[in-house]
């Protein structure tokens, strides 16, 4: 059930209102009063139900997804500035000064799944439109396209690190399910982590190649015990699985390969660059005008 902010709250004696003692020049106060919140949730109202608990409200989590792209922030951090800040409190709709998050970080995923692509372009439109349907008409006769690399958060990726990490998921998906696998290979997985840890040095390039050869096969039946006791796969695990097994087969010239299991869009880019060659992430493509800069167009590519 979706759940509104009060248009007229109850005030109490022993509470002060944010309005009370902030700026009201501030740019949030400003840019706060300029966004039509009403059309954003009338626009994502339908996507309720009409029963059961009350949703987070609409005005809080776009509030804060805005706050992220303005400060570049994370889902973690922007609920951070969100303690420490009363502006950010009153973009987000706050009457009163908040001591608790309002919400639990990863409900920012499930609300873009619940949007999608289509509603962010709803809030995008909200930031063209704070410029005038006027001067947005006439500057967009004439705009210029670029492209840059969108850098995700991963960790350079190498053969060594995936093969961890697609043992971690097999032995945590197993415990998850009460699974008890055949073997877990426990100490031999410690000894060869030593072992590639200490034998970069070109006379021993042959044991580095060794263990890390035995790593991988490890990684290899674990995978392939642990789907036969999965047998029949539930569909929770098998896009995981999908993308443990693509690591598992992927050879060195391959295309479209995996270089991060928990983002498997991720792609190498070549940037061309000679401080910086290559990028791991996604391409982005903006559009914005030639004259002021306003960005009439993004796409993720």
């Amino acid at each position: 059930m979706l759940k509104k902010l009060p248009i007229q709250p109850q005030l109490e004696m022993f509470k002060t209102v944010l309005e009370s003692f902030i700026n009201p020049e501030h740019e949030l106060c400003l840019l706060a009063k300029e966004i039509d919140w009403a059309s954003l949730e009338k626009e994502f109202a339908p996507l309720y139900g009409t029963v059961g608990r009350p949703s987070i409200p609409i005005r809080t989590i776009v509030g804060l997804l805005l706050l992220k792209q303005i400060y570049n922030l994370g889902d973690e951090t922007v609920m951070e500035r969100y303690i420490d800040s009363p502006y950010c409190q009153h973009f987000c709709g706050e009457i009163y000064f908040q001591y608790k998050y309002p919400f639990d970080p990863s409900d920012f995923v499930h609300f873009r799944k619940r949007i999608g692509e289509e509603g962010m372009k709803k809030i995008f439109k909200q930031s063209i439109d704070l410029f005038g349907k006027e001067k947005v008409q006439k500057e967009v006769r004439e705009v210029r396209v670029d492209t840059t690399v969108q850098e995700k958060n991963i960790t350079f990726p190498t053969d060594r690190k995936l093969t961890e990490k697609v043992i971690d998921h097999c032995k945590r998906i197993a415990r998850k399910e009460g699974i008890t696998l055949k073997r877990t290979y426990t100490f031999e997985i410690r000894k060869l982590k030593q072992q590639l840890r200490f034998a970069r040095k070109p006379k021993n390039m042959r044991k580095h190649i060794k263990a890390q050869k035995k790593l991988h096969g490890i990684a290899f039946k674990l995978y392939r015990d642990l789907v036969g006791q999965l047998n029949p796969i539930p569909m929770s695990y098998r896009e995981e699985l999908d993308v443990l097994y693509r690591v598992l087969t992927q050879q060195r010239d391959d295309k479209n390969k995996i270089y991060s299991i928990h983002e498997p869009e991720v792609l190498c880019i070549s940037k061309g660059k000679e401080h910086k060659q290559y990028e791991f992430g996604n391409k982005s493509s903006f559009a914005y005008t030639r004259g002021s800069g306003i960005i009439v167009g993004a796409m993720a590519i």
